[in-house]
């Protein structure tokens, strides 16, 4: 059996601080220049075990030969990894090992309030991308406008902003390495695991085994484990050998899909994407894909293609709905779809999969949709639920409340002169107008707006960046929706 951990001697540690001296480097230091935590350094220079290819990372940065630092009785558990001819059946064998754990994990789904999940298969709907990412396009107001029809059914997708759409699977197959970005309820995670169980069945690459992680659930692992040894004991968990993962990597045998970049907490995230830049580094013969929600992201991988989920359209939500009733009483998909078409403002609204979900939902109780502001007011609930604005100047988090009056503020303002673009400097100033009423005590508040902005973006999707610092409500029901709610005099 290969070992997985390695260890420093005394000796060896003695050899290793001198390195570092000569060097001019301290553990933190040395954690840096390798793109990885300090903790596995600091575990090194304390002669506990430490991963194998860590180790001897660490001891060539210092020009030091890692057979004179490791602990001498390592020896003889240490053997060859897998010959090139045996890769296959090795894929073969652990591919089966995981097969069950890939099926639990990301054969279902369950959002909102589902009684019970769903099986992934019998109701997913493939997902599309564009290829640049709109909150990054440099357009102003008035080439928007100039097409701009509010009428029409997802207007915000017509016209300058509009983008050839591709299927996702297409940008999976064409870059190795891949981040897809998305507002929230755009399917994202959902695609990830369908994309990890056509691998697992063998419908996608069946050449290569799938890794599917959750990166919030990784980078709040007990004791910071670094990628490899986080997979390693995914596998073990399984009943893989030890240093199957090792050999697959580093044979490009996998698939690597990686889910919620922005769920990671602030403290972890700088650690956690050191430990995703070295992981691909070293790997780079697999595939990867991240998923992150768009505007969540402040740091560029370097060898990745990023790319955005498009918004749904009419053969989509069909699919999905038809899909989603086909087990339940006869017409139903069809009096959806029959009344849905009947009112252009929720088609309008319900253009992603999370936002479908809930209207079939709905629709399962009511059978009808003459409800509108009810609807929409449950809907507003679902994503300001998701918002947590951690400490900005003084003042804690906002309240959902407050949350839907300075949305609501912000539509007005707009809404009143017919307008459904505006500019981020002019909403950022409206943020800061609104804390400082709800602060009027304190003349000397420092208020970030930027910052309250973007965490509205990103955690709630209300608000959209549509091109580069030009926003709109991702929705013209919503903006129409909360122009009508909470009038407060500052």
């Amino acid at each position: 059996m290969t070992r997985r951990s390695l260890q420093a001697s005394a000796k060896g540690i003695s050899k290793a601080e001198a390195a570092l001296i000569r060097n001019s480097l301290t553990q933190q230091g040395l954690a840096g220049e390798l793109g990885i935590s300090r903790q596995p350094v600091t575990k090194f220079f304390q002669g506990k075990p430490v991963d194998r290819y860590i180790f001897v990372t660490i001891c060539e940065k210092l020009n030091l030969n890692w057979e004179e630092i490791i602990v001498s009785s390592s020896f003889p558990e240490v053997e060859q990894p897998a010959s090139v001819s045996q890769i296959p059946s090795l894929v073969q064998s652990v591919r089966e090992q995981v097969h069950d754990s890939i099926q639990r994990r990301c054969g279902v789904m369950r959002v909102l309030d589902m009684e019970r999940p769903r099986r992934l298969d019998t109701i997913y709907t493939h997902v599309h991308i564009w290829e640049r990412v709109a909150g990054r396009r440099r357009l102003d107001i008035e080439e928007i406008v100039r097409d701009f029809d509010p009428n029409k059914w997802n207007c915000f997708n017509l016209g300058i902003l509009q983008q050839p759409r591709y299927p996702a699977l297409e940008a999976v197959e064409d870059c190795d390495k891949l981040i897809i970005l998305g507002r929230p309820g755009t399917g994202k995670t959902i695609f990830l695991k369908w994309l990890a169980i056509q691998c697992n069945l063998g419908e996608y690459r069946s050449d290569r085994v799938p890794i599917f992680l959750n990166l919030k659930d990784f980078a709040e692992a007990r004791e910071q484990p670094n990628l490899l040894e986080y997979i390693t004991q995914q596998f073990e968990d399984c009943g893989v050998v030890p240093n199957a993962a090792l050999t697959l990597l580093s044979q490009g045998q996998t698939i690597v899909l990686l889910d919620g970049l922005d769920q990671v907490r602030e403290a972890d995230f700088v650690r956690i994407l050191q430990e995703i830049n070295w992981f691909t580094t070293r790997f780079y013969a697999n595939s990867f894909v991240i998923t992150c929600r768009v505007a969540a992201q402040n740091y560029i991988f370097e060898q990745f293609t990023e790319v955005e989920i498009a918004d749904f359209d009419t053969q989509q939500i069909t699919e999905f709905v038809s899909k989603w009733f086909q087990d339940r009483e006869a017409n139903k998909a069809e009096d959806f779809l029959r009344k849905l078409e009947e009112n252009q403002s929720l088609q309008e609204f319900v253009t992603n999969p999370l936002l479908v979900t809930f209207l079939c939902l709905v629709f399962e109780q009511i059978a009808d949709f003459d409800w509108k502001s009810e609807i929409y007011q449950q809907a507003l609930d679902i994503f300001i639920d998701q918002l947590q604005i951690q400490r900005y100047g003084i003042y804690q988090q906002l309240s959902q409340q407050q949350i839907e009056e300075l949305l609501s503020e912000i539509a007005r303002k707009y809404w009143q002169r017919g307008e459904y673009l505006f500019q981020q400097k002019a909403i950022e100033s409206q943020i800061s107008q609104y804390i400082m009423s709800l602060h009027k005590s304190n003349k000397n508040l420092e208020i970030d707006s930027e910052a309250i902005l973007k965490c509205i973006q990103v955690q709630t999707g209300l608000l959209v960046e549509r091109t580069k610092g030009i926003y709109s409500f991702a929705h013209i029901t919503f903006q129409e929706y909360l122009a009508g709610k909470h009038k407060i005099e500052f």
